[in-house]
């Protein structure tokens, strides 16, 4: 079976730079392994290269595994972690220049070079909690050392990305390029090689860690934490473990077998290979298959919906989710207040959770608003009947939509009938 991906080798004076190629967001698949391999094994034998930089193609730095070669697959070309401990041995300093998306594995591989840049539209993140899974690659080792334990749970229990600039804030990158990525961090390779070329591995730095080790309780309330967001959840408390053995073990290789344990229970758990399937399954989803990829979008900006019962309400917070302006009609204002009174409440669940904060529930909540006359629907975008399932109901409503809704308008109904 050919290998997937590869990684492109230049020399741009003393510095070789590793292009990752495997589009679409460059996945560490079996190829640029290889290459990875490959190209750090010729970087470091040149003696005419003195620093090297590793970057992406396209749109992505590295978004991580490919879940595709999990499995037999996955044992095709180097292991992940032969390549990341060549990059921990060389005596060369290893300049990321994160372009775009570096997820997962991609962060973990950019966590083993010895300096970091992003450009400042570049997300990373360990989203592997959401897939029933944790950090494989050393991220729950490397990341406490290099930011602390508390910062580290938060950023690996959550699974969400940030951005440059936070990342920058927390210490996960030393730069935020100014100009294209790749010519900074080339330009950042220079400096340390002017200032004597100093590598710097986040496996041997410890301050962070020995500072947590005093703190038992940055562990008591993840947990709490993770109870109550993730109730039920396998991962969360392998990656605690994982974060408890890398502040309280003191030996980076200790707590790198901890890790491997932990992973390996996930992977072997039920959970993980059900959030997998659905992981996929939302994205196929997506997929229609009649419709053109280059078929014309339609801009949403706003949107209506008639009903604000059980349906009709969770229809108008999906929009008020993705930051869309939503008016909501009921037949009397009793029935109003009562509707718009269950949103709020089920915001404040959320809150209650953890799964948001007091601050978003407000923003959305600003988003919607109400209306017992169908003239108030008439420049929306889209609308969509939620009434309870009776036809005659259901046509008038849509008689009544015809009569007031901008042309071009999208009138739509939530029905099982």
């Amino acid at each position: 079976m050919a290998l997937k991906g590869t990684v492109h080798y230049e020399q741009r004076g003393e510095i070789a730079l590793l292009t990752v190629d495997n589009p679409p967001v460059n996945p560490l698949s079996s190829g640029v392994r290889q290459g990875l391999f490959d190209g750090f094994t010729r970087a470091l034998a040149e003696t005419s290269v003195r620093a090297i930089v590793l970057t992406g193609a396209g749109r992505a730095f590295i978004a991580g595994a490919d879940i595709s070669e999990f499995g037999a697959a996955g044992n095709q070309g180097p292991g992940l972690h032969e390549v990341l401990t060549m990059m921990e041995e060389s005596s060369k300093p290893i300049v990321a220049a994160i372009n775009g998306t570096a997820f997962g594995g991609g962060l973990e591989v950019a966590l083993c070079c010895d300096y970091r840049v992003a450009a400042p539209s570049a997300p990373v993140g360990l989203p592997e909690v959401k897939l029933g899974l944790l950090p494989g690659a050393g991220g729950t080792q490397r990341l406490p050392r290099l930011i602390g334990a508390e910062q580290a749970l938060q950023f690996i229990l959550t699974g969400d990305p940030i951005p440059a600039p936070r990342a920058l804030q927390l210490g996960i990158v030393d730069a935020v390029a100014t100009g294209p990525v790749v010519e900074d961090a080339i330009a950042f390779a220079r400096r340390v090689l002017a200032d004597g070329g100093k590598v710097r591995k986040i496996r041997h730095e410890r301050d962070r860690v020995a500072a947590d080790r005093a703190n038992p309780e940055i562990f008591a309330n993840a947990r709490k934490d993770a109870a109550r967001r993730m109730r039920g959840r396998f991962a969360p408390e392998m990656i605690i473990q994982c974060v408890e053995a890398a502040v309280n073990l003191d030996d980076f290789e200790a707590g790198m077998e901890v890790e491997r344990a932990c992973f390996g229970r996930c992977l072997a758990h039920p959970q993980r290979a059900a959030l997998i399937h659905l992981f996929f399954s939302e994205r196929e989803v997506a997929k229609i298959p009649d419709v053109p990829k280059d078929t014309p979008q339609k801009k949403i900006a706003s949107a209506g919906v008639v009903g604000c019962g059980t349906m009709g309400g969770g229809i108008t917070m999906s929009f008020a989710n993705v930051g869309i302006p939503v008016k909501v009609l009921e037949m009397d204002a009793k029935a109003l207040e009562r509707g718009l009174g269950v949103i709020r409440r089920n915001y404040d669940i959320q809150v209650q959770r953890g799964r948001m904060t007091a601050e978003q529930v407000d923003q959305r909540m600003a988003l919607i608003s109400g209306t017992t006359e169908f003239a108030d629907l008439g420049q929306a975008d889209v609308v969509i009947e939620a009434v309870y399932e009776n036809l005659g109901v259901k046509v008038d409503v849509f008689r009544k939509l015809e009569a007031v809704c901008k042309p071009g308008a999208i009138i739509a109904s939530n029905t099982s009938g």
